[in-house]
């Protein structure tokens, strides 16, 4: 990039743009871990330009008009979580990094709206409404490292989905910056019936459609009491069954859970029996509900032949849910493993199951292929497969991860399921979008793209095939 346009920003920015080596090395990609590990194996990885820090929204404008002026590129940067590879900035792009537009702008507590600038972090702004009484409900295991922007870029799904939905469900208002500088503001009332639904071309759209920097979200009252249980599953589909059979009665346990035997073994040790699955769930609501439930569950659960297990595994999970490795960890053991997160309808799931394990298990070195479901819905269902491979040579890593990913994307689709549930696209699966939209679907997601940002300066390369 021009020295000259660095020096403008710097002038039209003042404090807010940085250029030092350190800095910018530490905002060449996110928590993707084939980033990480050829940051581990001392490849080459391209620094921005520079790194404009914006405090308001006006500075976002500043800098999309002066961006738009000179055709310069601009990766938007929440906290860095993102596990796809939404953020590869090149020496030519400036990284428009959010983390400073961290404040609490309003917590309505009649109305049950918090309004947050982007770049907070997730777990302050659920601290910050506790303090209320009241709770967001959006618990994704990177809670503490995501950013309120983040959540919205990538339509994300938290733990406790079940009851509580996802990222697009509690979303209330957006004020969005676009690529020309201009603000929107979308989103005025509980619902509405003005045209179509413009909050969605900017949810899951990773920083290529607008720059989000305000978001509004629809709280919820603390639960009155909580309350956990767990079952035994001899065959994957007992679990399914019983799962399906407990929503579609209208029952909303927050978490719901089901664990392979290969997963129980790893995660739970101190629960394994007979080679069995385990299915736990965290209730929570009013008392008299909480109750209710607890008793229908049980009930259905039995029904499809599953068998009480120890709560405590359910209390077990919640208190250690967000504790993962270090990817070098895991490298310097000589392993790769990553996380696919898929979906399906009831009648898919167990096929994609079956499907997904014996294609990954054809893959050399691999030394785990297991699964977990963890988001329920009345006609469906998600699973959660991690894989790791251990081969002789640290060289083969990258090639076995891309390996594990194209047959699970592929046996997924193949049985009918979603290739992408909540961690987004990125550059990771943008390989396989088709595989979710088709051929149409991909050249109209080009289509908005062109339309919105006709010089392609949001994140290019990101998302888009």
């Amino acid at each position: 990039m021009n020295a000259s346009l660095i020096q403008q920003l710097k002038a039209l920015l003042p404090n807010k743009v940085i250029d030092r080596h350190e800095d910018l090395s530490e905002r060449r990609f996110d928590r993707w871990c084939i980033k990480h590990y050829r940051d581990w194996q001392a490849q080459a990885i391209d620094s921005p330009a520079c790194i404009v820090r914006p405090t308001r929204t006006k500075d976002v404008q500043v800098l999309m008009r002066l961006a738009s002026e000179h055709s310069v590129s601009v990766v938007p940067f929440g906290l860095g979580s993102g596990v796809c590879g939404g953020i590869e900035p090149s020496s030519q792009d400036i990284l428009l990094d959010m983390g400073s537009m961290k404040r609490v702008c309003e917590i309505n507590t009649t109305d049950l709206l918090a309004t947050f600038e982007a770049g907070l972090n997730g777990l302050d702004a659920e601290h910050a409404v506790a303090k209320h009484g009241l709770t967001i409900g959006h618990w994704p295991q990177s809670i503490a490292i995501s950013s309120v922007g983040g959540w919205v870029s990538t339509r994300a799904s938290g733990q406790f989905s079940t009851a509580y939905g996802n990222i697009e469900d509690i979303i209330y208002a957006l004020e969005v910056v676009l690529p020309n500088g201009e603000i929107v503001t979308l989103g005025k009332a509980p619902r509405a019936a003005a045209g179509p639904d413009l909050r969605h071309l900017f949810m899951g759209a990773e920083g290529t459609m607008g720059i989000v920097t305000q978001v509004t979200l629809s709280l919820r009252k603390q639960p009155e009491t909580r309350a956990f249980s767990a079952y035994y599953v001899p065959q994957m589909g007992d679990g399914f069954q019983a799962q399906r059979h407990i929503v579609q009665a209208d029952w909303r346990p927050p978490v719901m859970r089901q664990y392979d035997a290969s997963e129980v073994a790893r995660l739970f040790p101190d629960y394994v029996h007979d080679e069995h699955g385990l299915l736990l769930m965290v209730h929570e609501g009013p008392a008299e509900r909480v109750d209710a439930e607890l008793n229908a569950v049980e009930s259905i659960a039995l029904a499809n032949g599953l068998k009480c297990a120890d709560s405590q595994a359910a209390k077990d999970w919640l208190e250690r849910r967000n504790h993962v490795p270090d990817w070098q960890d895991l490298f310097d053991m000589g392993w790769i493993a990553d996380t696919i997160e898929v979906s399906g309808t009831w009648q898919q799931i167990e096929h994609i199951y079956q499907q997904v394990i014996n294609a990954l298990n054809t893959v050399p070195f691999i030394i785990n292929a297991s699964a977990h479901s963890s988001h329920v819905y009345r006609s469906g269902i998600n699973l959660y497969f991690t894989f790791a491979c251990k081969p002789d040579n640290v060289a083969d890593m990258e090639a076995l991860y891309f390996e594990c990913w194209h047959k699970t994307l592929h046996a997924t689709a193949a049985a009918g399921g979603g290739i992408a549930h909540h961690h987004g696209t990125g550059r990771l699966r943008k390989p396989y979008l088709e595989l979710e939209l088709g051929n149409e679907g991909v050249a109209l997601l080009r289509t908005v793209k062109k339309a919105i940002d006709p010089k392609g300066l949001l994140n290019p390369g990101n998302l888009i095939p």
